[in-house]
C-alpha cells in the first residue's frame, strides 16, 4: 500500500524537524540516518524517499536550525512595543538568556565550526544566512554600513560563542558585556 502525497509530506516534515534539533545539540556530526529514522518511527530505507543523501539532509536541516534560531532571536528581542531598533538587538543577542539558550538561540555560534568543516552545500545554507544576517544589520545601521556590519556580525556571533565556552560566568558575562557596548558604538550618530 503507498503512501500519500500528504504523509509523506508529514514524514518529511518530522524528519527534518528531528534533524534540526539533532543539529543544533549536538553538532552536524550528531545525526546518524539509522538513529534519525528511528527516532521518528520511520524505516532506514525510506530514508532516499524524502532526501538523496544524508548530506542532502544535513543541509536542509541546518536551514531549518538557522531559520529557527533567526525566529527565535526576532521573538526575544521583539518583547516591547516599541520598534526593534539596532541597540536593542545587539543587547538582545548579548544576553545572558541568549547565551545559556544553546538549543534554541541563534545556531550561528553552535554550528559555524561543524559548518566550516562540512561541504559546500552546507557551507552555502550558512553563508546565506549570515549574509542575510549582515545585511540586516547594515539596514539597521542606516545602509551603506557594510564593513561595519561585517565586523558586527562576526563580533556577536564570535563573542556569544565564546561566552558559552566561558565556565566563569563573571568572565562569560564580561565578554558579552565588552563587544555589546563596541558593537553598540559602531553606529554612526549614537
Amino acid at each position: 500500500m503507498g503512501h500519500s502525497q500528504a504523509e509523506k509530506a508529514q514524514s518529511r516534515e518530522r524528519i527534518l524537524t528531528e534533524a534540526a534539533r539533532q543539529i543544533r545539540e549536538g553538532g552536524l556530526e550528531s545525526v546518524s540516518v539509522g538513529k534519525l529514522m528511528k527516532s521518528v518511527n520511520l524505516t532506514h530505507g525510506g530514508f532516499y524517499g524524502h532526501f538523496a543523501s544524508r548530506s542532502d539532509l544535513l543541509a536542509q536541516a541546518l536551514k531549518r536550525a538557522l531559520v529557527q534560531g533567526a525566529e527565535a532571536a526576532s521573538r526575544a528581542s521583539s518583547g516591547s512595543t516599541r520598534p526593534r531598533d539596532f541597540s536593542t538587538f545587539v543587547r538582545s543577542y548579548l544576553s545572558r538568556a541568549h547565551r545559556d539558550s544553546r538549543n534554541t538561540g541563534c545556531a550561528i555560534p553552535a554550528l559555524i565550526s561543524d559548518v566550516g568543516r562540512a561541504d559546500e552545500t552546507s557551507r552555502a545554507v550558512m553563508a546565506t544566512h549570515i549574509e542575510n544576517y549582515i545585511a540586516s544589520i547594515d539596514r539597521a545601521l542606516g545602509g551603506g554600513q557594510d564593513e561595519r556590519a561585517i565586523v558586527a556580525v562576526s563580533a556577536m556571533i564570535g563573542a556569544l560563542a565564546i561566552s558559552r565556552v566561558m565556565t566563569d560566568p563573571q568572565r562569560s558575562d564580561a565578554v558579552l558585556r565588552a563587544v555589546r557596548d563596541h558593537v553598540i558604538s559602531l553606529k554612526p550618530g549614537d
